[in-house]
């Protein structure tokens, strides 16, 4: 069932996505050689202080783990698929580093995730992102897909389109999820 939201609901869940893009964007601005990941992770923690926003990261403990997690942001480089760590790991020129986020504010929770190259791209590592970030364009942008994909939305497009891009080279992941916001008490 699809729970419409009013004006207020919405503009609440835009201030939730409005404080996931500013993680994403100052870790990709700060995000140059020589800097770890937990760096990455501290300046992310900075944000969602100046904020008033909470991890939904930080301290999730899914069934399969024996430790929560211990990170605001999940951090991957180069062929590390999903959901890393942030730890001392320094990046180095060309790296592939992907980002994922999640907050919440005011009880709505939003997450979102974003991949760029560290420094001047190495051709594999820029052949690996190219159909990443083209179908993310073209998911962003396109109309509703007919047959299958439709209603997906422009994050489930992109992800729809990746998996067609998947035989130039670019790695698969399985069954993907995108970002999104929730109400408060909903399950994701």
């Amino acid at each position: 069932m699809v729970e419409l939201k009013s004006p207020e609901e919405i503009a609440r869940m835009r201030e939730a996505g409005r404080v996931v893009a500013r993680v994403l964007q100052t870790v990709r601005e700060h995000a140059a050689v020589g800097t770890t990941l937990a760096d990455l992770d501290g300046l992310a923690r900075e944000v969602l202080r100046d904020e008033g926003a909470v991890s939904t990261f930080d301290g999730y403990l899914p069934r399969f783990a024996q430790t929560p997690f211990k990170g605001v942001i999940c951090t991957s480089v180069n062929d590390a698929v999903l959901h890393g760590l942030p730890h001392a790991t320094k990046l180095s020129d060309g790296d592939l580093l992907s980002v994922d986020c999640g907050v919440t504010v005011d009880g709505w929770a939003a997450d979102a995730a974003a991949s760029f190259i560290v420094g001047e791209p190495r051709d594999a590592t820029a052949m690996a992102a190219y159909p990443n970030f083209n179908c993310e364009r073209v998911g962003s942008s396109c109309v509703p897909l007919s047959g299958f994909g439709a209603g997906f939305g422009p994050t489930g497009q992109a992800q729809y389109i990746w998996q067609i891009e998947g035989h130039k080279g670019s790695l698969y992941a399985g069954t993907l999820e995108g970002g999104g916001a929730t109400a408060p008490g909903a399950s994701p």
